[in-house]
């Protein structure tokens, strides 16, 4: 509808419902006189909720690591498997919640992916106040928290809606960058829940070879006050835009694209790898530098990365090249996967720890550059929107793939190096195809 044909038909005080109707962001006075406060509410309780999601689905990698100083019995083999389910569920969950604000609304999706929350988190808290819990009770409830990295796929497909082209980059930017320091939050909080006596609320404690005590509950149960407050948010400040409907054939018209496929493997090198190190960091410590105290240290790493990721979406519509962005942060990537390799085998911790945080850095510039370039590479906004949230299906495996390939490595090798050896070789792959697809002259692409 042209510019005028619009601001008239909404008048000069239109309801909230009228203006959803006639949703039209590219409209540059539509934009300014109703739609920016509009999109910036749903992006903020949207980012929020995504947050809080991320809190949930990494929630696990904090207490793996305690679990059997706490008086659980499980192998390396079993923990490396139950830091990974979240990851698989959370990947697979992706692939179907994409499609969700198309189908149900983005307020009503949220409402309902962030409600689901509850269910393992709670149980969780309850199971973890018994040592003689099954192996099988835990798989269970840890492959529920996936559900909470299924989220991601919902929230990024919904709030891309809301804004006009120049700014997704930025806002989804936000919504992921913030959203995915849900990570780093419960990294630094997770320390002080587990020795925070808060037994009179939510339960005694587990008793230490050591003589202490940590409450591996609070870290489940704390969690849930915020998650229905989250609720309440959602439905106050967030709404169903009129998205278009999904027919079959328009979905499966993504998959016979290269660029998907495409994008997949590039962004799963930057959020995989996010998501997958954050998810195994603490095992991997643990292992191979069992006399460091790394609790409170962390969240460092997911802190940088999620930090850096809006950044990353700026830099790529400031320069007007995200492709660019992407590759030179993919080259330094591999400079740093090395170093955090050569740090583990000459027992260099300082070198390790600096070359992880190095690492995680990278991810978030090419998270946030290489969805800056699906609108650009897609340029019909339903194509755009699809595309974004099975990339992020896809790359959200790496949180599976790369516990389990450690698991593998440990397991089959006794050592941690052939699983760097794949994930370095995976990047060198990486960076070949962002070059030669979307970077060198003859590729015929600019985003």
């Amino acid at each position: 509808m042209p510019e005028t044909d619009v601001m008239q038909a909404l008048g000069a005080h239109p309801s909230r419902r009228e203006i959803l109707a006639h949703w039209a962001p590219e409209n540059e006075a539509f934009w300014e006189a109703f739609g920016k406060k509009i999109a910036n509410e749903n992006l903020c309780v949207s980012t929020w909720a995504l947050i809080l999601s991320f809190v949930v689905w990494t929630l696990w990698a904090t207490i793996a690591a305690r679990l059997n100083s706490a008086g659980f019995s499980f192998t390396d083999e079993q923990l490396f498997t139950l830091a990974a389910l979240p990851g698989l569920v959370g990947a697979t969950g992706r692939l179907f919640y994409t499609y969700l604000p198309g189908l149900i609304g983005g307020r009503t999706s949220t409402f309902l992916t962030t409600a689901l929350l509850l269910f393992p988190i709670i149980g969780l808290g309850h199971v973890l106040q018994d040592p003689t819990t099954s192996y099988d009770t835990f798989f269970v409830l840890v492959s529920f928290i996936g559900i909470a990295g299924a989220n991601f796929s919902a929230s990024m497909a919904n709030i891309g809606f809301f804004f006009p082209k120049a700014h997704k980059g930025l806002a989804l930017g936000i919504n992921a960058g913030v959203g995915n320091l849900g990570v780093s939050l419960i990294y630094l909080t997770a320390p002080l829940l587990l020795g925070w006596n808060l037994s009179a609320v939510f339960g005694p404690g587990q008793t230490l070879a050591n003589g202490g005590t940590i409450y591996l509950q609070n870290v489940c149960y704390f969690w849930a006050i915020p998650t229905v407050i989250t609720l309440g948010l959602i439905w106050r400040f967030m709404d169903n835009l009129p998205l278009p409907k999904q027919s079959p054939k328009s979905v499966l018209s993504i998959f016979g694209n290269k660029h998907t496929w495409l994008m997949c493997w590039i962004y799963t090198c930057g959020f995989g790898s996010f998501i997958g190190y954050s998810a195994a960091l603490g095992l991997l410590v643990s292992k191979e530098f069992p006399e460091i105290s790394f609790a409170m240290a962390a969240f460092l790493g997911p802190f940088i990365g999620a930090g850096v990721r809006p950044i990353g979406g700026w830099l790529a519509d400031r320069i007007d090249n995200g492709s660019i962005v992407t590759l030179v942060s993919l080259f330094i990537m591999l400079a740093a996967c090395v170093a955090v390799l050569f740090g583990i085998q000459t027992h260099q911790f300082t070198l390790f720890f600096a070359a992880f945080l190095l690492l995680f850095l990278t991810t978030g510039f090419v998270n946030g550059a290489s969805f800056r370039m699906i609108p650009y590479i897609f340029n019909n906004p339903f194509h755009s929107s699809l595309v974004t949230g099975f990339t992020a299906a896809i790359a959200a495996y790496g949180a599976f793939l790369i516990p389990k390939i450690f698991g593998w490595a440990y397991s089959t090798y006794q050592s941690v190096a052939p699983a760097f050896y794949i994930l370095i070789g995976f990047t060198v792959l990486t960076i070949f195809i962002d070059w030669y697809f979307y970077v060198r002259k003859g590729a015929g692409m600019h985003c």
